[in-house]
C-alpha cells in the first residue's frame, strides 16, 4: 500500500455566479488538467436569501457533466428538453451535458434561510462530447450511507465504496463521490484507485490529510486571502486538498470531527477548448457551439 502525498492545499475563494450568487470556488477556469477530469468545482451556501435567491437563469451547456448535491435548502430546476424538478437536502442531480442542452437552477432557502449545495463539473472525453444528453435525479433517502466501527459515516454518491455502490452510474469519468464524516480525534485510512486522479474538500470541522513526508499535516500557503495563517494549521473550513499517487489517505480528524468530499476520477488527458460552460478540445468546435447558440441550432433532435 502506498498512502498519495497532499500536492496542495488552498482555500476556496469567494466569487459570484449566475445572477448574483455568492459562492467560494475551490477551482476552475485555470489549469484544466489540475483536476482532470474535473474541471470545476463551486460550494455555495448562504445564510441570507439575498446571497442565492437571483440564481443561475436560463444558461447552456455542453461536452461536460455537472453534478449538483444539495446539503440544505432546495433547487429547482429544469430544461430545454422538458425536464424538472426539485433537488432537496441530501438530493444529487447528474447532468450529463454531451450534445447541448439550456438549462436553469434557482435556489430556496430552508426555514431558516439556509442553503447550501455543491456543484462538480466533470469533462466528457471527445467520443462523447456529442451524446444524448440525459438527467439522473437521485434522492437523498436512496443514497448508501455506511457506518464503520470507529463512527466514521461515508454515504457513497458515486462508485463502490466498503461493499456498497452508489445510484449514480454511467458516467464517463467512472469516478467514486464520497460524503464522508470522521468522529473527533479518529485516525482513518481510505483506499482509492491508483489510477484516479484525486481531490479532498472539507466543508465542515478539521482535519490532519497525513503522508510520509509530513507526519504532522499538510502544509497550508502561509497567505490566504489576504490572511496570514498557520503553516502547520488543520485543513478546516472550505479547503481543497489535492492528492498524488497512491492507493489510498490517511485523514486525522481535529477536535470537532471533520466531513468531507473525496472525490476521485480517470483522468481524460486530452486537449480542453473552454469558453464558459461549453467545454470541447478545440477552438473550431468552440467556435460552432457559438454559432449554432447564435442561429438557434445548438439543441439537437433527440432520438
Amino acid at each position: 500500500m502506498s498512502i498519495r502525498p497532499v500536492l496542495e492545499t488552498r482555500r476556496a475563494r469567494p466569487t459570484m455566479e449566475g445572477a448574483g450568487v455568492h459562492l467560494h470556488r475551490a477551482f476552475g477556469f485555470t489549469d484544466p488538467s489540475e483536476c482532470d477530469p474535473f474541471l470545476m468545482f463551486d460550494d455555495f451556501r448562504g445564510e441570507r436569501p439575498s446571497d442565492y435567491m437571483a440564481g443561475f437563469p436560463w444558461h447552456p451547456h455542453r461536452g461536460i457533466e455537472t453534478i449538483t448535491y444539495v446539503l440544505a435548502g432546495e433547487v429547482t430546476h429544469g430544461d430545454s428538453l422538458g425536464n424538472s424538478g426539485t433537488l432537496g437536502a441530501g438530493d444529487v442531480q447528474w447532468m450529463t451535458a454531451g450534445s447541448g442542452i439550456l438549462h436553469q437552477e434557482m435556489p430556496r432557502g430552508n426555514a431558516k434561510g439556509q442553503m447550501h449545495g455543491f456543484q462538480l463539473w466533470a469533462n466528457l472525453p471527445s467520443s462523447l462530447k456529442m451524446t444524448a444528453p440525459r438527467y439522473q435525479d437521485v434522492k437523498g433517502k436512496d443514497i448508501p450511507e455506511i457506518t464503520d466501527d470507529d463512527g466514521t459515516t461515508v454515504r457513497v454518491i458515486v462508485g463502490e465504496f466498503w461493499g456498497k455502490r452508489g445510484p449514480v452510474d454511467g458516467i464517463a469519468a467512472d469516478p467514486q463521490y464520497l460524503d464522508v464524516s470522521i468522529p473527533p480525534g479518529v485516525k482513518k485510512t481510505i483506499r482509492i484507485d491508483t489510477y484516479r486522479r484525486a481531490f479532498a474538500y472539507v466543508f465542515q470541522g478539521s482535519a490532519f490529510f497525513t503522508d510520509a513526508a509530513a507526519p504532522q499535516g499538510v502544509l497550508l500557503e502561509k497567505e490566504v486571502m489576504g490572511e496570514e495563517v498557520n503553516i502547520r494549521d488543520l485543513s478546516g473550513n472550505r479547503t481543497l486538498v489535492r492528492f498524488g499517487t497512491g492507493d489510498e489517505i490517511t485523514v486525522q480528524a481535529g477536535e470537532e470531527g471533520v466531513r468531507f468530499l473525496l472525490i476521485s476520477g480517470a483522468p481524460i488527458e486530452e486537449p480542453v477548448a473552454w469558453h464558459g460552460p461549453i467545454v470541447m478540445n478545440t477552438q473550431e468546435e468552440l467556435r460552432t457551439a457559438m454559432m449554432e447558440l447564435r442561429n438557434g441550432t445548438f439543441i439537437k433532435p433527440q432520438h
